[in-house]
């Protein structure tokens, strides 16, 4: 029985691409549901797989995993085979680092362009907070590539759970025309070249659902 990956509106569920690019990337078989938001029965659909109340979550049989950071660790313990993190002790907790520090921070970028993978790009007027959060982003993915990425053009070379994790934050770079330097364009334009980032794309424009508060920024 393959996965199941419990998401949001793919246009919209920055946390559900997580896992979800994880999975298409590395080509472990899955099938996804999506619950979409704001409608009347979508708490009570959500808790039917998640004590949370939240998307993404993963169905294995009967066991349940939420959060998509808890996933992509049960992921990558259950295919070893297949470098969900990186092989090499450094780069590993390198990037255990990094993915927790996605996870746990940078308020101030997620509340001033909330997540919208329809949009199209176009700059807002960004607090200095904002710029603080994309500025530690930057300096974050330059010194891993530096560090640990001259395999490949990912962070840790090849694509991994640390890239997953930011995955939405090049959605958010590009969507509200960021300014970054070269090495970070670089970076996103390797990240939105995946055929798993297309596909996640694809499914979210061709979704019926919109969240206006999503649409308004």
């Amino acid at each position: 029985m393959p996965l199941k990956l419990i998401v949001a509106n793919k246009a919209y569920s920055s946390w559900s691409l997580r896992p979800w690019i994880l999975l298409a990337h590395f080509k472990i078989p899955f099938e996804d549901v999506v619950i979409p938001l704001d409608q009347p029965d979508t708490g009570e659909n959500i808790l039917k797989y998640a004590p949370s109340g939240k998307c993404p979550s993963l169905q294995d049989g009967r066991i349940s995993v939420w959060e998509s950071l808890a996933i992509m660790e049960y992921v990558a313990e259950q295919y070893p085979e297949k470098a969900i993190w990186p092989r090499a002790k450094a780069a590993r907790a390198h990037a255990r680092s990094l993915a927790a520090e996605m996870h746990a921070g940078f308020a101030a970028l997620r509340q001033a362009c909330p997540t919208n993978f329809r949009r199209e790009p176009k700059a807002i007027p960004l607090s200095d907070e904002v710029r603080a959060d994309a500025a530690r982003i930057e300096a974050a993915w330059a010194h891993a590539r530096e560090t640990f990425g001259k395999a490949g053009p990912f962070l840790f070379g090849r694509f991994s759970a640390a890239d997953a994790m930011f995955a939405p934050v090049v959605n958010r770079f590009h969507a509200y025309d960021v300014p970054v330097s070269n090495t970070t364009r670089a970076y996103m334009d390797a990240i939105m070249a995946l055929p798993a980032w297309k596909a996640w794309i694809a499914d979210a424009e061709a979704e019926p659902w919109r969240i206006e508060r999503y649409e308004a920024v």
